[in-house]
């Protein structure tokens, strides 16, 4: 391989959220969605020459910022986006609040697949609207979307939009097809609009395609977030897109936007945008197959140490959704168990929808694979002592 993910990176003491979050020091964080890796080598000398600049003011986006989201999107997932449907805003989650501000009112519904991303559920009560959730189905440890219950909710009046994961965090499905392709079909029937969150559309594994929603659904009744935040650990440099061709609805969401004041955006995220998908591809390809292999090294322990634990098969993202009813404890318990006596610190499976997501934990495996293994000890050092 051209690049190493072995090398640990000392991210304590570095204002990090991630490791600095708990001050207790010898704590394995293996929770919020960022990874424990250095950015591309693309990245970070395309930002040593931004800084060399040494002059920080206000950012025009110019075309070239434009030219590398279209080019990406079209040569690694045929995809062909126009230049006036891209809108940039400073994160993802920024833009679902500014589209839910814009095509709700107070009152209205919103539609969510839980156990689904935590703050989907910010966006939307923070907007005065309601939650409705439909609950995705476990079959066989894989889960489905529940179609019929999808229908039904569709046909609430109230009903405004559906917010999409795809792939979806934390179950790490990654969408069919044809299942966005029915999915598309209920909410145009309903004059539901689809608000698809794409962040994690580079992180799918073996025989696994992410399929753009805009492309199934030629972007009808469509709104589609994307960020190259998670796929290349550039959270912190605030830099994402809102794509829609309906110039109605756009006019509607930079209404939104600058209401929201997040119109502005890093001068350094920019610059790392266009280092991400004009000259990262090959890092980004052999990441995907650093992780998978994080992910097979995790099921094999899983199978010889922790076998009443179920792992939901990994399509794409880097985060594991785990069962753990077996052992009679709540998600919220065992999490914080896990951190007070084992010193590693995972998500309860109730922040993403408190039934959908009660009886799971949910993993991030974005780490040198040495420091995972020590965090799944600690897990199997916690269960040992409830068996």
């Amino acid at each position: 391989m051209k690049y190493s993910f072995d090398q640990p990176a000392n991210r304590r003491g570095s204002g990090c959220y991630k490791w600095d979050e708990e001050q207790e020091d010898g704590i394995i964080p293996m929770w919020v969605a960022d990874m424990d890796f250095q950015t591309s080598p693309a990245i970070i000398e395309a930002l040593l020459q931004r800084v060399a600049h040494g002059v920080f003011g206000y950012t025009l986006v110019s075309d070239s910022y434009y030219d590398a989201v279209i080019s990406w999107f079209n040569r690694r997932h045929h995809w062909t986006i126009e230049r006036n449907w891209i809108q940039y805003t400073s994160g993802v989650v920024p833009a679902l609040s500014v589209i839910v501000k814009a095509f709700t009112q107070p009152g209205d519904s919103v539609i969510l697949q839980t156990p689904v991303y935590n703050c989907f559920f910010s966006s939307v009560r923070n907007n005065g609207c309601e939650v409705l959730e439909n609950q995705l189905i476990q079959q066989d440890d894989r889960y489905t979307i529940d179609f019929d219950d999808l229908e039904s909710k569709a046909r609430s009046p109230r009903a405004k939009l559906l917010i999409l994961c795809n792939p979806h965090n934390p179950v790490g499905r990654v969408w069919t097809n044809d299942e966005l392709t029915r999915l598309y079909q209920i909410c145009k029937a309903n004059h539901v609009i689809v608000v698809s969150d794409e962040i994690h559309n580079e992180l799918t594994y073996r025989g696994q395609r992410y399929v753009p929603y805009g492309l199934v659904s030629q972007m009808d009744n469509t709104i589609v977030c994307t960020s190259p935040s998670k796929s290349f650990n550039t959270a912190g440099l605030q830099i994402a897109n809102i794509i829609c061709a309906n110039p109605d609805w756009r006019e509607r969401i930079d209404r939104a936007i600058n209401i929201n004041e997040v119109c502005d955006v890093n001068p350094f995220g920019v610059v790392a945008l266009q280092a991400a998908y004009n000259k990262s591809e090959d890092w980004l390809d052999e990441l995907c197959a650093y992780i998978y292999e994080n992910y097979v090294a995790l099921c094999d322990f899983f199978r010889s140490e922790l076998p009443e634990l179920k792992v939901t098969p990994l399509e794409g993202t880097y985060l594991v959704w785990v069962d753990i009813h077996a052992l009679g404890l709540s998600s919220d318990a065992l999490t914080e168990r896990l951190l007070k006596e084992g010193k590693v610190q995972v998500n309860s499976g109730t922040m993403y929808g408190a039934a959908a997501g009660e009886g799971f934990i949910r993993l991030n495996i974005a780490c040198p694979r040495a420091q995972m293994m020590e965090g799944l000890q600690r897990v199997k050092n916690v269960v040992e002592m409830l068996r």
